[in-house]
């Protein structure tokens, strides 16, 4: 399963490619998008927009998997980590790509097994499991790969259940 993982920003967005399965991941692609500071909100999310449809196109996933915003004291970051996340979504539907959240309590314990792993933790685990030779730079780039082997890992098996339940097979 190939899966564009998508740590939202406004002012960086971390993208990341993995081809994984249960147990198995390797990168494709990692990369951020970081749009121009001096510009408008909307011409930055358009900014976001073009990069993020050239990943789209030339990585071909069959998931986006999206960090959910999470909700603190800060609203102007949030509703611009939203704004970010939506832009994502909007790409997928575009392109009949299924789109999923996950949250980072759900990535962190994907990758580290603690859900309360520190970011250092996460970059060290993603390091390890694609085997790199140093952690993807920014954490934002780190975090999108950890969002793609999450949703490779733990989202295939869940696929994979449902489906058996309802008594087919994959």
């Amino acid at each position: 399963m190939r899966v564009l993982g998508v740590d939202p920003g406004l002012t960086r967005c971390g993208l990341g490619v993995v081809d994984g399965r249960p147990g198995r991941a390797a990168m494709v692609a990692v990369g951020v998008v970081r749009t121009p500071s001096g510009a408008e909100p909307g011409e930055r999310l358009l900014y976001l927009e073009r990069e993020l449809d050239q990943w789209l196109d030339r990585f071909a996933p069959e998931v986006v998997a999206v960090e959910r915003v999470f909700a603190d004291v800060n609203v102007a970051s949030v509703m611009t980590t939203a704004h970010a996340s939506a832009v994502a979504l909007l790409g997928a539907a575009r392109r009949g790509i299924p789109a999923v959240f996950h949250t980072p309590t759900e990535v962190k314990a994907a990758v580290t097994g603690s859900g309360r792993a520190d970011k250092a933790q996460v970059a060290a685990m993603v390091t390890r499991i694609l085997g790199l030779d140093a952690a993807p730079k920014p954490a934002d780039a780190a975090d999108a790969l950890a969002l793609a082997i999450c949703h490779a890992w733990r989202g295939a098996a869940s696929a994979r259940l449902a489906v058996l339940a309802e008594g087919g097979s994959r």
